[in-house]
């Protein structure tokens, strides 16, 4: 195989989305060399404050994609709803990394789920539904209690519908008011998991260890580095996020969420071609960050090292929360990142602050010796993915 083309320090990294991933990739791109253009529906987004240039148009804005294109280098997106044929058309002319079938992909619920089948990831069990009567035949074979969901354009607990009986699946699917949707059999996990690799162009892969997430009414609230689960279990969830990037032919970088069981199982729940929340700890716990990483994928350079010098919690600032920044920067340890947003509107992630533990200080810094306390993961409840 052909060496990859190496973009140089100097040139000009595109970024579809304005939102405060793209704030930190450019910020990572910045401290490499890059400049960053962005490109997106708002003016005055998070990632436009600290990029190079903006480009302020609509994602079907042919004549503005255009123009974009010609002025970069290469070009990657900072969320997953960016439409498939805007990627599609910048492809004619630049490359776009990760490409458009990652995208197409994690766009889609009804195609993950075949996706994950294909590379042998298991998955809780579901239905694809268009209308009352395949809702309620679905909880039928599944069993209540289910999550009715979009297959489109869900995140942060949008788009799903809890359902606990079948009388209620004419409901559910008024509201949810979409023409095609999935259902799946909620998972009783012992805790949820997140691994994030990076992989180049030239096939190198580089993965992030295991991470605990805990959500707050759907949302990420908290990210705990390392999980606290067995070997076996990370090096499962580990074994599938790789499996999903080669299989993908991914350039870039991908999050793979997952379900951990009492029993030790991993449920694969959903995939982001992307930098992801969970994410946030690499900048001040690793050697390289998932956003340095992304750049470094994207442009062709050696991926770095994603082994971490310290345990890590991530706690994201949801709306009024960020309010908190002087007490927080008062905090000795604390490291505050806030997204430069100007509205604080409840469950609107305005920022997260990390706290840092070294490793090995006090408690499990490995999977393997996290085994021993895993206990206290027991007795939470289920939910069945973002």
């Amino acid at each position: 195989m052909a060496a990859p083309r190496v973009i140089a320090p100097g040139a000009a990294i595109g970024i579809l989305g304005g939102g405060q991933l793209g704030r930190m990739t450019a910020l990572a791109a910045a401290r490499l060399g890059y400049r960053c253009h962005v490109f997106g529906p708002e003016a005055g987004a998070p990632a436009s404050q600290v990029a190079a240039r903006t480009t302020v148009a609509a994602f079907d804005d042919a004549a503005a994609l255009e123009r974009f294109a010609a002025a970069v280098d290469v070009v990657t997106f900072e969320f997953e709803n960016v439409p498939h044929e805007a990627a599609e058309a910048l492809g004619r002319q630049v490359s776009v990394r990760p490409g458009a079938n990652a995208l197409a992909i994690a766009q889609d619920r009804l195609e993950e789920k075949r996706f994950f089948a294909s590379i042998g990831a298991a998955a809780a069990a579901y239905r694809p539904v268009r209308g009352p009567d395949e809702v309620a035949a679905a909880l039928a074979a599944l069993g209540a209690p289910c999550v009715l969901k979009t297959t489109r354009l869900g995140y942060d607990g949008k788009g799903q519908v809890r359902i606990d009986h079948a009388r209620d699946a004419a409901a559910a699917w008024a509201q949810l008011a979409a023409p095609v949707g999935i259902v799946e059999r909620l998972v009783d996990f012992a805790c949820e998991i997140s691994v994030v690799i990076a992989r180049g162009a030239d096939g190198a892969t580089a993965a992030y260890c295991p991470v605990e997430n805990r959500h707050r009414n759907h949302i990420l609230d908290v990210t705990v580095a390392p999980a606290d689960v067995p070997a076996p279990v990370a090096r499962a969830a580990g074994e599938i996020a790789l499996r999903a990037a080669e299989a993908l032919e991914l350039v870039g970088l991908l999050a793979v969420e997952m379900f951990v069981t009492a029993a030790g199982e991993v449920l694969v729940n959903e995939i982001a071609p992307r930098p992801h929340n969970s994410g946030h700890w690499t900048i001040d716990a690793c050697a390289t960050s998932q956003f340095e990483q992304l750049v470094r994928a994207i442009c062709g350079l050696p991926l770095g090292s994603p082994e971490r010098h310290s345990d890590a919690v991530m706690t994201n600032l949801l709306g009024a929360d960020a309010g908190r920044w002087a007490e927080i920067l008062a905090e000795p340890g604390a490291r505050l990142h806030l997204y430069g947003k100007a509205e604080a509107r409840p469950g609107r992630k305005m920022g997260h602050v990390t706290r840092l533990k070294p490793r090995g200080d006090g408690g499990p810094a490995t999977p393997r010796a996290a085994a021993a306390s895993r206990g206290r993961r027991r007795g939470r409840g289920g939910r069945a993915g973002a």
